[in-house]
C-alpha cells in the first residue's frame, strides 16, 4: 500500500526525537500538504498529548482529546492485549490472548478495571464536554508512537463509526509489524521512525523520555484551549 509517509532516513534507528513536542514537529512538516484546514486534531493520552499540540499548533489546527485505553496484561502493566475505544467497544489480540491462555475470568477482570479507569480518564481529561463531532471531517489521531497498535485501531473504529471523512493516523514511531496492521483501516499513516526487530519500545525513540502525569496533560490541554476557543480555528 502507498498510504505510508515515513522518513527513510530514520529507519531503524533510535533516540531519533529530542522530546515528543520535536516528535510533533517532525509530524507537522510531514503532514504539509495532507492536514486540511478544517482538520480536526485527536490526542490519545497521555503521551500523544504534547505530540498532538505541536501538530495542532504548526498547521493551526482545532485540538480535542480522545480517550482510549489498552486492556493490561495481568501482572504486566506495560503490555496489552487489546483496547477500550470511547464508547466501550472492546477489541481484543487474540492471538495474545490465545498465547498467554488467559481465562474468560481474567479477560472480564481486566476489560472491567480498564472501563473503570477510561471512565476516570474521561473524567479528568474532558471534564464532562461531549464528543467532538466528526462526520464528515479529516481526523488526524495522534499518539506519541505504536507497540501492537491494538489502542490505536479503537481509535481508528471510533473514528470510522462517526463517519469521519478521512482518518489519518500520524505517530513518531512504530514496528514495522504495527504499520502493516493499521495501513489497511487508515486512508494515510505518517510515522517517520519505522523500526523492525523481535524488540521493540517506543521511549527508545526518545532522548528525553518520562511518564505524562494527569496534571502535566490537563495543563496542556488547558493551553491549548480544550474547553475554550482550540490551538486554531474552530470547526
Amino acid at each position: 500500500m502507498d498510504n505510508l509517509i515515513d522518513d527513510p532516513g530514520l529507519k531503524g534507528k533510535k533516540r531519533v526525537f529530542a522530546n515528543r513536542e520535536d516528535a510533533g514537529k517532525m509530524l507537522a512538516s510531514l503532514l504539509e500538504g495532507h492536514a486540511d484546514p478544517k482538520a480536526l486534531v485527536l490526542a490519545i493520552p497521555a503521551g500523544g498529548v504534547p505530540v498532538a499540540c505541536a501538530v495542532a499548533g504548526a498547521h493551526r489546527l482545532h485540538l480535542d482529546v480522545l480517550v482510549v485505553r489498552k486492556i493490561q496484561i495481568p501482572d504486566n502493566p506495560e503490555a496489552g492485549f487489546g483496547a477500550i475505544g470511547p464508547d466501550g467497544e472492546v477489541l481484543l489480540n487474540e492471538r495474545i490472548v490465545d498465547d498467554l491462555r488467559l481465562t474468560q475470568k481474567e479477560i472480564k477482570a481486566q476489560v472491567t478495571e480498564t472501563e473503570r479507569v477510561l471512565r476516570s480518564r474521561e473524567k479528568v481529561f474532558r471534564k464532562g464536554r461531549p464528543p467532538p463531532a466528526l462526520k464528515d471531517r479529516q481526523v488526524i489521531l495522534v499518539d506519541d508512537g505504536l507497540a501492537s497498535g491494538y489502542t490505536m485501531m479503537a481509535a481508528v473504529d471510533f473514528a470510522r463509526q462517526k463517519e469521519a471523512r478521512q482518518v489519518i493516523v500520524a505517530v513518531p514511531t512504530a514496528p514495522q509489524r504495527t504499520i502493516h496492521f493499521l495501513q489497511p483501516s487508515t486512508d494515510l499513516l505518517v510515522c517517520p521512525n519505522v523500526r523492525g526487530g523481535p524488540v521493540f519500545a517506543v521511549a527508545d525513540a526518545y532522548k528525553e523520555w518520562y511518564d505524562l502525569g494527569d496534571e502535566e496533560v490537563v495543563s496542556l490541554l488547558e493551553g491549548s484551549g480544550i474547553g475554550g476557543q482550540g490551538s486554531g480555528p474552530a470547526p
